[in-house]
């Protein structure tokens, strides 16, 4: 543990900037909403507060258990790393597309294979789209998302410089929760805008499966999960989650999985189940 304190310790500046950008967009998410309510705007007061309960759960276990596995998974990790990459300013840049490129497959197969779509599905499941829906995210996801980054550090990034290169990633998602930005024209088409991202948000049919990209959207105009916002979107997930609760909202789909699974008597059909598409069903079983 001393060598990973003496990583993050030499690393403290750029650490310290990125919990000031996050405090940052906390006190832009606490505006937003103050402005929802002061104007009246449809905002539900039960959403809002779940998303907030979730959030600040997060924070507790991404600085405990779940962040500790995290961290240790990819500080192994470096041990079987084939190559070394110096933390050069040019390695930064090489760093953070790489993770952006990753956090792009990592996020596609979230949404392609259920089991990992059981907890993907708390970020999506607010039939709202506001700055808070950004705070909606999974508690389990720290014991499972490390493992799409050891590729980068089994190619030479070190585990503290993936580490900060995935934070840039998902820090700069934050603003992009919003209907207060419209379409910004060629932007829309390089970068991952609020525009872009509302129609990575849309249970409506043609926006099923569009736009999983981080910082950069190419990656999605690359492989052909591009759509640019046409109709106007459907918030939420095609099954809504009828509750507020937090633990509900967290566990609601890995208790489908269960139900799904307890009813099969076939090994086939329970990885079917667990690894095929959310929404797949056996071919004798029609229900």
């Amino acid at each position: 543990m001393n060598y990973i304190d003496k990583q993050f310790e030499a690393f403290a500046d750029v650490l310290g900037v990125l919990e000031a950008i996050g405090l940052g967009f906390l006190l832009l998410i606490i505006a937003e909403t103050l402005w929802d309510f002061s104007i009246k705007k449809r905002v539900s007061l039960k959403e809002t507060t779940a998303n907030f309960i979730i959030a600040i759960a997060n924070h507790l276990l991404d600085r405990t258990l779940f962040g500790l596995v995290f961290i240790l998974g990819l500080f192994i990790a470096q041990t079987y790393a084939f190559f070394t990459i110096s933390t050069a300013w040019w390695s930064w840049i090489m760093a953070i597309l790489m993770a952006d490129f990753t956090y792009y497959w990592m996020h596609r197969c979230e949404h392609q294979v259920r089991v990992l779509w059981s907890y993907h599905s708390v970020h999506h499941s607010s039939p709202e789209f506001n700055l808070t829906t950004g705070l909606r995210l999974a508690w389990v996801e720290g014991m499972v998302e490390w493992l799409f980054f050891v590729p980068m550090i089994l190619i030479g990034f070190s585990a503290i410089q993936t580490f900060i290169a995935l934070s840039i990633v998902v820090l700069y998602q934050t603003w992009i929760h919003t209907e207060k930005i419209g379409k910004l024209g060629w932007v829309d088409r390089v970068f991952n805008t609020p525009s872009v991202h509302r129609v990575h948000h849309g249970s409506n049919k043609p926006y099923h499966d569009k736009n999983y990209g981080g910082i950069l959207i190419i990656w999605d105009r690359l492989f052909g999960t591009y759509k640019s916002e046409q109709e106007k979107v459907v918030y939420g997930i095609t099954t809504p989650i009828s509750s507020w609760n937090p633990l509900v909202i967290n566990f609601y789909e890995c208790w489908k999985i269960i139900k799904d699974i307890l009813k099969t008597k076939k090994l086939s059909d329970a990885v079917g189940f667990l690894f095929y598409r959310p929404g797949w069903k056996p071919k004798d079983r029609g229900d």
